[in-house]
């Protein structure tokens, strides 16, 4: 989002340099497009990729720098700025988003026109709202995620070609159903199909399993994310003790067949049990799900 919002600032800076894109140049305006360079902003400590456009002064024979980049790459804005995004987001309010962006970079108001106000709503609008009829979505990863101190969950979809798309988020904790069916009907409204089935990778949270059971019934097939798993068993153990039964299951979840694979486990299972009944447990729970790419014939 803050990508998005930062390359329409950056082309309302160039439009207003240089004229809109493919415009006719006015007489005697040095400016003129001259393709772009990659670069990036931080916000919170991540950074963020971003393209660059660049701008020409064929009078002065140099690039002009464009001062709305500069701005932003010499600023780092706090989690403040994510939580009021992640806030407008939530809450449908795209024209708050845009100002918030501005006023986390210490741009004035009154230096960036309303234009952008607008061209950064309906930029996100569009993203927020995007069609997903034209795409055939294999898979979804749904996962919690803290962003700026806030618990989100995120869904990914898998096309049949290969490409992963974030299709969209919630603010919700894994545990609660409720804002992940919501969020997941949206997708079925924004064309997502499954008709033919889906695959859905998760944790172990009941809150996922519950939303999926909610919205797509017996046409999805679910994998529990084995690192997740392995994570889970090995955390029960002495810590000298981890490493060498991460590798272990590691080895298990490798076996290319249903079958190999959960002989392996079974036998892991069993030597757990004379070992740490907790960490027995905790391989036994939710095992089958973590072997439904193995079972599907899918596993490679």
């Amino acid at each position: 989002m803050a990508r998005l919002l930062a390359e329409e600032l950056l082309d309302e800076e160039v439009a207003s340099l240089a004229g809109e894109r493919y415009s006719r140049k006015e007489d005697g305006n040095p400016f003129r497009r001259w393709g772009s360079n990659s670069g990036s902003i931080r916000i919170d400590g991540e950074k963020v990729p971003i393209d660059v456009p660049r701008v020409r002064d064929t009078d002065a024979g140099e690039e002009r720098s464009l001062e709305s980049y500069q701005a932003m790459k010499s600023a780092e804005p706090g989690p403040e700025l994510m939580k009021a995004i992640l806030l407008g987001l939530s809450q449908g309010d795209y024209q708050e988003v845009a100002g918030q962006f501005v006023d986390g970079f210490g741009l004035s108001q009154s230096s960036v026109s309303r234009r952008f106000q607008d061209r950064g709503k309906k930029a996100l609008e569009e993203f927020e709202n995007r069609s997903l009829e034209e795409e055939n979505f294999l898979a979804l990863w749904i996962d919690g995620k803290r962003i700026a101190g806030e618990q989100m969950i995120i869904c990914m979809g898998v096309t049949e070609k290969g490409y992963k798309k974030v299709l969209g988020f919630t603010q919700a904790t894994t545990e609660r159903s409720e804002p992940v069916i919501e969020l997941l009907r949206d997708l079925l409204e924004r064309g997502l199909r499954f008709e033919e089935g889906i695959l859905c990778v998760i944790d172990g949270s009941k809150g996922l399993r519950k939303a999926i059971d909610e919205v797509f019934g017996e046409r999805a097939e679910v994998q529990r994310c084995q690192w997740h798993k392995r994570k889970n068993v090995v955390s029960y153990l002495p810590e000298d003790d981890q490493k060498a039964w991460r590798s272990r299951l590691q080895r298990a979840y490798e076996e290319s067949t249903y079958k190999a694979a959960r002989e392996r486990l079974t036998d892991l299972h069993a030597e757990l049990q004379q070992i740490n009944r907790q960490a027995a447990r905790s391989l036994q729970e939710g095992l089958e799900e973590t072997l439904t790419l193995h079972r599907l014939g899918l596993f490679d």
